[in-house]
């Protein structure tokens, strides 16, 4: 099957050394097509081999012993979320890019959406350059060492520990390896900056936003790649979700052979839509065109724009178009399946983010480092405000090269991720343990960074286990906590109380929870229990239900918070643990690791925070029973819900606080099924009523026993 994308023209083949591609029309195309980027992935079949080689850089290396991966691949699929270790060290990968000229008006690049966390790229044996950072999207410029013909790639992974590249700690796995996809990107000689830290070369941010009018200011980056001093037109046009231009502007600039210049534009809009969270987030278009002096458009890159102002006080939180609006979700890790590990389709993310999106948040965390950019994007669509954030977490290294590659890491994040309207916060990391003037130092050159790149959006740091007043709590713009009362014992208290201490204290300090949440394993049942051992393999459901009802309650009538995100949205790999029902598995998720099973916490927060009338029985997964006497309960928004049990009505009773409570129901010995009602809405479950059923087979050392 034959695919055309732009300039390109891709044949897959199953040979197993290559991957080939036939490159047409750069020596000949006219000028409508000199204006197309060509992208291509380059997703086929590589060789892989998870150790390191020497020489495997060269075009003549022998790697027929090698396995045959497809791309994205990560080579802790099967070893990242299994419990104990997983590998950490070098992985190569090798493949073949054919083509039959190189145009001498074309720049050609390797972009990488992800690879973790070193990566070494040869290309016909020449090393082309170094790539540290495991999460951001880079490029390397391959022009000058292509040739017609087979053209060697080789790409040496690097996931171990390494000293001079955040992250240095982190409770999750390090999945190693092109775990994101890669591409082949010719563009013009004369285009937009294809080297500013992986980021598109146009900027556009809106400094005034009002349901009046807004200004739009766009920043361009523009590359002369060629020998001469070229005359340009540049053209910023935006258009609306149906595609009508509504504002337009030009202007031409006189640019140096072989350099890079900035320009900027500006754009006035009456009566803009504006993007408004999930009440309407509507979204502009952004086309930037760069022509040369005889009018051929020689580049063009689009972006989506949400007009929106954002600004966040102590006294009313989040301020959305000038309006108080709770910010309440999720920490997301990047998407994660079993056996694939973060190696995931665009398709996987946009089902978590619709999950997300369906229990009513209103925000999302994204941890503890960037995310894959389709992620940005559905965050865009869904209205859903994003605070995004560097692996700077739980370590430092006091090295300058550490210091230097946060900041490097935050300019790729800022350059790649401005224009979406969903990101509201830049985060400077998380949990960083060391209490130091080093540590201070490496957080204020994160701070420094992300204010001189985008100082239109506030930065925040989250905080733990330390006092609320470290000075290292105090270094980004917004302070954020995460506290675990009632999950870890050595956290006294409770969750409202603290942040009402925290406000009475610090009465000036906009601040939200940036962490809260506890474990539930859906094989642990147990009606009331006791708080769990947290290292233990009990973690009854039960109880992060109680905790989260709890919890939430204590948090949502607090005006002033900017935020709160619950730990977190999906069950994740984090190898060295050995709890919970699985190993390897951090538990505190409301959505099971394989996204199979909503936790009865998720509908809790559902019936809180989604307008979509819904009804959810809990302990649904409790199935067998030793008393014949239990208490149902149901999360809704409804008014009231009717319980029957095995035919029999009970009666309807009002839902209060989300919450519909139905106590000394009566089973009968075996099957007894359990059905909800209100309105149109159904939902049921099956109970089994057995006085001699074995009780859970629950391990030592748990709490109570």
């Amino acid at each position: 099957m034959f695919s055309s994308i732009a300039n390109f023209t891709v044949r897959r083949l199953t040979a197993p050394l290559w991957t080939f591609l036939f490159i047409l029309g750069f020596l000949a195309a006219g000028p409508a097509q000199a204006a197309e980027r060509g992208r291509t992935p380059i997703d086929g079949v590589w060789t892989f081999h998870r150790a390191d080689a020497a020489d495997a850089g060269s075009p003549d290396y022998d790697d027929k012993s090698w396995s045959r991966v497809t791309l994205p691949h990560t080579f802790n699929g099967s070893d990242g979320d299994d419990g104990g270790d997983y590998y950490r060290g070098p992985a190569w990968y090798r493949t073949h890019v054919t083509m039959p000229a190189k145009a001498p008006d074309r720049r050609y690049f390797l972009e990488f959406d992800g690879a973790a966390l070193a990566t070494d790229l040869w290309v016909n044996g020449r090393s082309i350059g170094r790539h540290e950072g495991g999460y951001a999207r880079f490029r390397f410029d391959i022009t000058d060492a292509l040739q017609a013909g087979s053209n060697s790639i080789a790409v040496r992974v690097d996931n171990s520990r390494l000293p001079d590249i955040a992250p240095l700690g982190g409770d999750f796995t390090v999945f190693g390896g092109l775990y994101r996809r890669v591409w082949l990107v010719s563009a013009d000689a004369l285009h937009f900056d294809m080297k500013d830290n992986g980021g598109p070369g146009v900027y556009v941010s809106t400094p005034k936003a009002t349901a009046d009018a807004a200004q739009i200011r766009a920043r361009l980056r523009l590359s002369n790649d060629t020998k001469a001093n070229m005359r340009v037109r540049y053209r910023i046009s935006l258009q609306d979700a149906a595609g009508r231009e509504v504002a337009r502007a030009e202007d031409r600039a006189s640019l140096p052979s072989a350099r890079t210049s900035e320009v900027t534009a500006e754009l006035a809009l009456s009566n803009p839509r504006l993007w408004n969270g999930i009440v309407d987030p509507y979204l502009y278009k952004v086309v930037a065109t760069l022509s040369d002096a005889k009018g051929r458009v020689r580049d063009r890159v689009e972006l989506p724009l949400g007009i929106r102002s954002i600004e966040v006080t102590a006294d009313k939180g989040l301020l959305l178009n000038g309006k108080p609006y709770r910010m309440y979700g999720v920490n997301y890790f990047h998407a994660q399946r079993p056996g694939k590990g973060t190696a995931v389709s665009d398709e996987e993310i946009s089902e978590d983010m619709r999950i997300i999106a369906d229990m009513g948040a209103t925000g999302v965390r994204f941890v503890h480092y960037q995310h894959p950019q389709h992620a940005y994007d559905e965050a865009d669509r869904l209205g859903l405000l994003v605070w995004t954030e560097i692996p700077l977490n739980g370590a430092i290294d006091a090295g300058e090269a550490f210091e230097r590659n946060v900041a490097g890491q935050m300019r790729e994040l800022i350059a790649q991720n401005a224009h979406h309207p969903s990101v509201v916060v830049w985060g400077l990391g998380n949990e960083v343990y060391e209490v130091s003037d080093d540590v201070l130092r490496v957080l204020r050159t994160a701070q420094a960074t992300a204010r001189a790149a985008d100082p239109s959006r506030p930065t925040s740091y989250a905080h733990c286990c330390q006092n609320d007043d470290n000075p290292k709590a105090l270094v980004a713009d917004l302070s954020a906590f995460n506290r675990y009362f009632g999950w870890y014992p050595d956290q006294k208290g409770s969750l409202g109380e603290w942040a009402r201490k925290f406000r009475e204290r610090f009465p000036e300090r906009a601040f939200a929870v940036g962490e809260y949440g506890a474990g539930a394993g859906i094989r642990a049942q147990e009606s009331n229990p006791a708080p769990p051992v947290t290292t233990s393999a009990w973690h009854p459901e039960q109880y992060q239900t109680a905790y989260h009802e709890e919890n939430w309650r204590g948090i949502r009538d607090l005006p002033y918070l900017w935020g709160s995100f619950i730990w977190v949205g999906f069950d994740l790999a984090s190898d060295g643990r050995s709890e919970g029902d699985h190993n390897g598995m951090n538990d505190k998720g409301l959505v099971t690791y394989d996204r199979a099973v909503r936790k009865d916490a998720y509908y809790w927060y559902q019936a809180n925070w989604s307008d979509r009338p819904m009804l959810h029985l809990t302990e649904r997964r409790h199935t067998y029973r030793t008393q014949d006497r239990v208490t149902v309960r149901a999360f809704s928004n409804q008014p009231s819900v009717r319980l029957t049990v095995n035919g029999r009505t009970h009666p309807e009773v009002p839902v209060i606080d989300h919450v519909a409570t139905w106590t000394d129901v009566a089973l009968t010995p075996g099957s007894n099924r359990m059905e909800l009602s209100s309105g149109d809405l159904r939902d049921e479950a099956v109970w089994t009523y057995d006085p001699n059923a074995p009780l859970p087979d629950r391990p030592a050392g748990i709490a109570g026993e």
